[in-house]
């Protein structure tokens, strides 16, 4: 089933100049992008997005993360998109990500891990809607 997923990569990543390395990864690995563009998010914005993760300790140092510098979101589109994406991420802290995926090669630690996946097709769509509107996603 083709489907979109909401990708990032995270202020990290492209303050290291990773941009272009991850995006191409994404194409060799047959995503098409749909959408993207750089944001910078306020501390609100940040906790917005994140806020299913409100009550966890974690909360204040990840939205401060995420406010902290430029990011580029993109839409990748293509079949099993979610599931794709994710294996292509790699586990959430790069030391237990498997060889090749983009945590393992790029991440320094579970909280600078260089990129941000949707989690399903239900969160997919409404991360999308956080960053893109309808007018974006008309590819």
């Amino acid at each position: 089933m083709v489907e979109r997923t909401l990708a990032i990569i995270k202020p990290d990543a492209v303050s290291r100049n990773l941009t272009g390395e991850i995006i191409k990864r994404y194409e060799q690995q047959g995503f098409a992008i749909r959408a993207m563009k750089k944001v910078r998010l306020t501390k609100s914005q940040a906790e917005g997005f994140y806020d299913v993760h409100r009550a966890r300790p974690f909360f204040g140092r990840l939205t401060d993360f995420m406010a902290g510098g430029p990011m580029v979101v993109l839409v990748l589109e293509g079949e099993d998109a979610v599931k794709r994406h994710r294996d292509l991420m790699g586990a959430t802290h790069p030391k237990e990500a498997a060889p090749g995926t983009i945590r393992r090669e790029f991440g320094t630690d579970i909280e600078h891990n260089v990129v941000h996946g949707s989690d399903s097709r239900e969160s997919a769509q409404f991360e999308i809607g956080y960053f893109f509107s309808t007018l974006e996603l008309q590819f």
